[in-house]
């Protein structure tokens, strides 16, 4: 099931998206057939389709799916691009969304088929990316840390889920597994929406991988009890300074690495980094509605009337930072790389 399951994360079928409802994991596995730009929109800002990487292969898909949609309904030009930057616009932490959104809809001009063709290959590069940046990244931590078993924690998903493939920092989780120099992974359940618990867990097991759920708060403790020997995350956005935007609950944990003094690792491609953003200050964080922190799945968690401070993200500032791996090179930020 599950393997089906993860065929099915993100596709183009019949000139219509198929994707899998992120936020019915673990307890169901559901497809949705998209084919409407509001569709889309919704499902991004719902969290069904999530993981920055995703992200920017679902806008870039997106661009087919109004070129079609503008097609039926006799859309003129400034209306397709007003639909192509509602896509864009989804969710604007995630750069890889807007960026892959743009890139395809410079084809526009080239004809559906020219679209198509770039969003499909905006997905085949996906793949590859992944597993390279997942192989690097684990030859990193056995160059530095020794060719042995790690314990590793991580936050949020990103694994196969979030990016296709084989995920990011979750992607590196596996090759360490694959080399047999994996002891187990702590995985933060991460609040509000469990990304950690339902979904980086489900990942985890089916991949047959010892892991261990700990509640976010518990996090820094853990770390500083030596329970892991690196801690590795994903990113949403970095900074030309290397100052990077994760999800919430991420900066805690580079102060607990830095304190303990054990490595904390970025891991995402080369299209996460943002050249334009000189700063993490200038990274717009976005917030999510009170309902996901005073409830859950519909039931109330707080008094009727409770206010709720909701960033989905924080900034993680790059002197925190034991390096970033991309597909393509590993970045020391703190003083030693530029970006």
């Amino acid at each position: 099931m599950a393997g089906n399951a993860l065929d099915n994360v993100l596709a183009w079928r019949d000139g219509h998206i198929v994707a899998l409802d992120q936020t019915v994991l673990p307890g169901q596995t559901k497809l949705l057939d998209i084919t409407r730009v509001d569709e889309l929109v919704n499902a991004i800002t719902a969290l069904s389709v999530r993981g920055a990487p995703l992200l920017g292969a679902a806008g870039a898909l997106g661009v087919a799916l109004a070129v079609r949609q503008g097609q039926r309904e006799g859309w003129d030009e400034t209306r397709l691009a007003a639909e192509v930057k509602r896509i864009a616009d989804a969710r604007p932490t995630a750069v890889n969304l807007r960026r892959e959104t743009e890139s395809v809809a410079a084809r526009i001009p080239d004809g559906l088929d020219a679209v198509e063709e770039a969003a499909l290959e905006v997905l085949r590069v996906s793949v590859d990316v992944s597993v390279r940046m997942s192989e690097r990244g684990a030859g990193y931590l056995t160059e530095t840390l020794g060719d042995r078993p790690l314990s590793v924690h991580t936050h949020c998903n990103t694994g196969a889920l979030a990016c296709l493939g084989w995920g990011s920092a979750l992607g590196i989780v596996r090759a360490l597994h694959e080399r047999r120099a994996l002891a187990r992974v702590v995985v933060d359940e991460t609040r509000p929406l469990l990304q950690g618990a339902r979904l980086t867990c489900w990942e985890l097991r089916e991949l047959g991988i010892e892991h261990h759920l700990a509640v976010d708060g518990a996090a820094p403790f853990l770390i500083s009890q030596g329970h892991s020997d690196a801690v590795i995350v994903g990113a949403d956005r970095i900074a030309a300074n290397g100052d990077t935007a994760n999800k919430i609950g991420t900066y805690s944990l580079a102060l607990a690495a830095r304190r303990s003094g054990i490595p904390f690792l970025v891991a995402a491609p080369e299209s996460t980094i943002d050249s334009a953003t000189p700063g993490g200050d200038q990274i717009p964080v976005e917030q999510r509605d009170a309902s996901e922190v005073t409830a859950f799945h519909g039931v109330p968690a707080a008094p009727p009337g409770t206010l709720a401070l909701n960033p989905a993200f924080d900034i993680t500032p790059a002197d925190l930072i034991t390096a970033i791996i991309t597909e393509d090179q590993v970045i020391h930020p703190n003083g030693k790389d530029r970006l």
